[in-house]
């Protein structure tokens, strides 16, 4: 696997660098110092990363906008956000620009490999941090865009609709008239079936229309 680690601080970068190599030697591991660099190896055949760690605040060219270009001529890089940063608007930016996780910089070195090879398989990786309404803010939607999973069932996807507009579980069985047991009942079985692994990454699912 080919990781880019972009962040600014050379300490950091060569730091993490040193890290995955020492853990992972089957990796191929680079740095970039900022978002244009970052976005430059992006379109070298030989240096196309398959995961991004990227930093948020960044001289020349911040992660968020790199993020956002990457994604749009890069479809198959897969970036995570690696940053100090636990702000809402950051996050809410992060996912909407097409992040495919966030994690922060006080995670475990193993616990970021594990997203590191998570994200890889095509899992979406959110650090404990990440609220829930951030996911709902992701695409300043008005109105909750009609989407269908095939993988579920109506009711599930009425469930998980109502999910991704920030809804409880208490919330949901009062507006369905359903128990709270069926109701968490039916959100681990979407969990299970969508390969997820919590609400937050069931709202970026949808918003995103992963069908």
């Amino acid at each position: 696997m080919k990781l880019l680690i972009v962040d600014d601080d050379a300490l950091i970068r060569d730091s993490l660098q040193i890290l995955f190599e020492n853990k992972e030697p089957d990796w191929s591991v680079y740095t970039a110092e900022n978002g244009l660099v970052a976005f430059e190896l992006c379109k070298q055949d030989e240096t196309v990363p398959d995961v991004i760690l990227m930093d948020i605040r960044m001289p020349v060219m911040d992660g968020i906008e790199a993020t956002k270009k990457i994604k749009s001529d890069f479809q198959n890089v897969r970036i995570v956000m690696l940053t100090t940063f636990s702000d809402e608007g950051y996050i809410a930016s992060a996912i909407k620009g097409g992040a495919d996780g966030y994690l922060l910089k006080s995670t475990p070195a193993d616990g970021i490999i594990e997203r590191i090879r998570a994200v890889q398989k095509g899992a979406l990786v959110f650090d404990k941090g990440v609220k829930l309404n951030s996911a709902v803010e992701l695409c300043g939607a008005k109105e909750l865009p009609e989407r269908h999973f095939t993988e579920l069932t109506e009711r599930e996807n009425e469930i998980l609709s109502l999910i991704a507009t920030g809804l409880s579980n208490n919330e949901i069985a009062a507006k369905l008239f359903l128990s709270q047991g069926t109701v968490r009942n039916a959100v681990s079985q979407i969990l299970e079936k969508l390969g997820l692994r919590d609400r937050t990454q069931l709202a970026v699912h949808y918003w995103r229309g992963n069908t």
